[in-house]
C-alpha cells in the first residue's frame, strides 16, 4: 500500500521571489521549482539573472528571471504584470531582495543617503512587491502565501548596521499586520529569520578571522548556513500543508539565537 502525501506538491502554483538570482532567494527558488511550481525570480544583475534562469529551468522549464529594481515602484508593477501575463496567477510572494548598510562608519556619521538607500530597497521595495502580489491574490480568490526574509538584526543588537536592522524589524511588524488583515482572503503571512549564511553579503565577515572566532562557537550546529538550508521551509510555507500557519517568525540559524 502506497503512502502518498501530496500536501507539499506545488504543481500548478506560481511563486515570485525578489532577490532570487543568488543567495537565500535562489535557495528558495531551487526547492520551489523542484517541487513543481512555476517560479519567477527578480534581480538587478542581468548576468546573475541569466545564470539563475538556466539553473532553475533545468528543474522546471517554465522558470524565468526578470530584471527588477524593487525600489522602483513602476518596475515592480511592470514585472508583476509580466508574471501574471505569462503564468496567469501568483500564489506565493517572497520579498527577499535586500542590501546591507554600505557605509560601515559609526551611526553618528551616517548620511541621509546612507540611510535612505537601504530603506528604499529593503522596506519600500517590500511594500511595493507585497502590495502588487496581494492585489492579484485577492482578485484570484484562492488564497496565497507571503514569506518575508527578515534578519537576526531585527531582534538582536548589531553595531554599524542600524538602517538594515530597522528595515528588517519593520518587516516583522508588516508581516504581523498582514497575517491579520489577509487571513480573510486565505492568504497567510510569515517571516523567516536566517542565521549566518554564506552569501555575497556575508563574504567579508566570513573572511575576517576575529568574526569567525567570535561567532562560530555560538552556532551549535558548528557550520555556516547555506542557501539550500532554506529550500524546505520555502516549499512548506507555499504549500497547502501551511494553509493554517500564519503570523509566525521562523528562525533557521543552526541554533545561534538560543546559545
Amino acid at each position: 500500500m502506497a503512502n502518498n502525501y501530496d500536501g507539499f506538491d506545488l504543481t500548478g502554483k506560481v511563486a515570485v521571489i525578489t532577490g532570487g538570482n543568488s543567495g537565500i532567494g535562489l535557495g528558495y527558488a531551487r526547492a520551489i521549482a523542484a517541487a513543481g511550481a512555476d517560479v519567477s525570480v527578480w534581480g538587478t544583475n542581468p548576468d546573475k539573472n541569466a545564470v539563475a534562469e538556466a539553473e532553475l529551468q533545468a528543474l522546471n522549464p517554465s522558470a524565468s528571471a526578470l530584471r527588477c529594481d524593487v525600489s522602483d515602484e513602476q518596475q515592480v508593477e511592470e514585472c508583476m504584470a509580466a508574471v501574471i501575463e505569462r503564468y496567469g496567477r501568483v500564489d506565493a510572494c517572497f520579498p527577499n531582495a535586500g542590501i546591507g548598510t554600505q557605509n560601515r562608519a559609526g551611526f553618528h556619521e551616517h548620511s541621509n543617503e546612507d540611510w535612505f538607500s537601504v530603506i528604499d530597497v529593503n522596506l519600500h521595495g517590500v511594500f511595493y512587491t507585497l502590495r502588487a502580489a496581494t492585489r492579484q491574490m485577492i482578485a484570484q480568490g484562492e488564497g496565497g502565501s507571503l514569506v518575508l526574509t527578515s534578519s537576526g538584526t531585527a531582534i538582536q543588537g548589531a553595531a554599524r548596521g542600524q538602517a538594515y536592522a530597522a528595515t528588517k524589524g519593520a518587516m516583522l511588524a508588516m508581516m504581523m499586520g498582514l497575517s491579520v488583515e489577509m487571513a480573510r482572503y486565505k492568504i497567510n503571512a510569515n517571516a523567516i529569520i536566517p542565521g549566518w549564511v554564506e552569501t555575497a553579503m556575508t563574504e567579508r565577515a566570513f573572511n575576517w578571522d576575529k568574526f569567525v572566532t567570535a561567532v562560530m562557537p555560538r552556532i551549535p550546529m558548528r557550520r555556516w548556513g547555506t542557501p539550500d538550508d532554506f529550500g524546505a521551509i520555502a516549499v512548506y510555507l507555499m504549500s497547502d500543508a501551511a494553509r493554517w500557519h500564519t503570523g509566525d517568525v521562523i528562525k533557521i540559524d543552526g541554533g545561534f539565537s538560543i546559545f
